[in-house]
């Protein structure tokens, strides 16, 4: 029997083990969490195990054809990678693009902005056991993904951006039909922000999660959605405008408290300003040409920029004066945004984590791949639905303390 006097035994550092593989990986990634009892104490990321071999393959393709394979960089935001590249070129090149083609891109980039964050409301909802909001968020997210449809041909990869302006046009004979489910979206997404902003079980259950501090989000180098929720005041689309941004009325949303619950609250917002750009678009399309024709790339270099639904992309390309490029880099923003679960996932509690590295959404799909293993490596113990258990059972937790179980509808 140990005398009253001696210190308790440590607690048992065992690790959860998050990723990498999965055979739909586009940019696969792997957490080892070290955790203590029921706190997060170490947490360590890897980024670096395969590539699909995007940037290698960019210098075997002509410069109209690198649009269409960057678009495969990411299957959300397709229209991203093949803007920001056209931003690259275009700045090489220092040209402007027609008036029509920047607000066709316009009206792309933000279509792929609101169903992007439709998609993370319904899965930040999955995490912590509110599937109704899963349901609806996602259920608002297909008729915008039938608007692109409708517009572009294809509910994902547009194939529409080009060097020097957009491929084809998009039929004004559409806008009104457009408009009717921008309305309809425009509602529920008020819908869904009331609700989170009302409702005292997510208060509780996000509220003070996850904090990113202004200072972690310069130190991470955080960017987007992530970095506006600590108060950040920053947008590529404001501070560099391309496309048409710099046409439109539109604002930048910030919150102040970088936890999980004003992550959720700055995206609801971004959906209502998004809808205001599309509205705009629609309203003061101008006529025009849709590019500029056939463009020789001299030797040279570009940066394009460009605010993705996760925050800055940035596309480096280096010309030699061939009708393919020397070379191309690609930094997408989950690169530097998952960098920063280092600051915000230490000192939480491991029914926590999973909304807080989901915070953040990041572009990977290999988080449904994760265990809990003993130090000494012995078998996993836990999988990665045990961890969104966890979560759930947290929220329910809160809810029953609170007396509200019965309001929540959790599965």
């Amino acid at each position: 029997m140990s005398s009253p006097t001696s210190s308790p035994a440590p607690t048992e550092r065992r690790v959860v083990q998050i990723g990498p593989f999965h055979p739909l990986l586009e940019e696969p990634v792997g957490f080892s969490l070290g955790v203590e009892g029921e706190t997060v104490v170490d947490v360590d990321a890897r980024m670096d195990y395969i590539h699909k071999g995007i940037e290698i393959l960019a210098q075997q393709r002509t410069y109209d054809m690198l649009p269409i394979l960057l678009e495969r960089i990411c299957g959300i935001c397709s229209v991203t990678h093949s803007v920001c590249f056209c931003n690259a070129a275009e700045d090489l090149l220092q040209v402007e693009i027609p008036p029509r083609a920047s607000y066709i891109r316009t009206i792309i980039a933000e279509l792929e902005r609101v169903h992007s964050h439709l998609l993370w409301v319904g899965l930040a909802g999955h995490f912590i056991g509110y599937n109704t909001v899963f349901m609806w968020a996602w259920k608002y997210r297909e008729p915008v993904c039938d608007v692109f449809e409708m517009l572009t041909g294809h509910r994902q990869n547009s194939a529409l951006p080009m060097v020097g302006g957009v491929r084809r046009d998009i039929p004004e004979k559409y806008f009104d039909e457009a408009r009717k489910t921008l309305d309809m979206v425009d509602g529920k997404v008020q819908m869904l922000t009331d609700a989170v902003l009302d409702d005292p079980v997510l208060a509780a259950r996000l509220k003070g999660v996850g904090v990113l501090t202004p200072e972690e989000v310069m130190a991470w180098g955080v960017v987007g959605p992530t970095a506006r929720a600590s108060g950040v005041d920053t947008d590529v689309r404001r501070d560099e405008p391309y496309a048409a941004y710099a046409e439109l009325d539109w604002d930048v949303c910030t919150t102040p408290n970088g936890d999980v619950f004003d992550k959720a609250v700055v995206r609801l917002l971004e959906l209502k300003e998004s809808i205001k750009i599309l509205r705009q678009c629609f309203d003061n399309m101008p006529s025009g040409d849709l590019n500029l024709g056939t463009l020789h790339m001299p030797r040279g270099e570009g940066i394009g920029r460009y605010e993705a639904p996760r925050g800055e992309d940035i596309h480096y390309l280096r010309s030699n004066g061939t009708n393919m490029p020397e070379r191309l880099k690609v930094r997408a923003p989950s690169y530097t945004n998952i960098a920063s679960f280092k600051a915000s996932c230490i000192g939480e509690k491991i029914s926590d984590v999973t909304i807080t590295l989901a915070a953040c959404d990041p572009c990977y799909s290999c988080t449904e791949r994760a265990a809990v293993v003993r130090g000494d490596g012995d078998q996993p113990e836990r999988t990665f639905g045990d961890l969104v258990r966890l979560s759930q059972a947290e929220t329910r937790r809160l809810a029953s303390e609170m007396g509200r179980l019965p309001d929540l509808q959790l599965k």
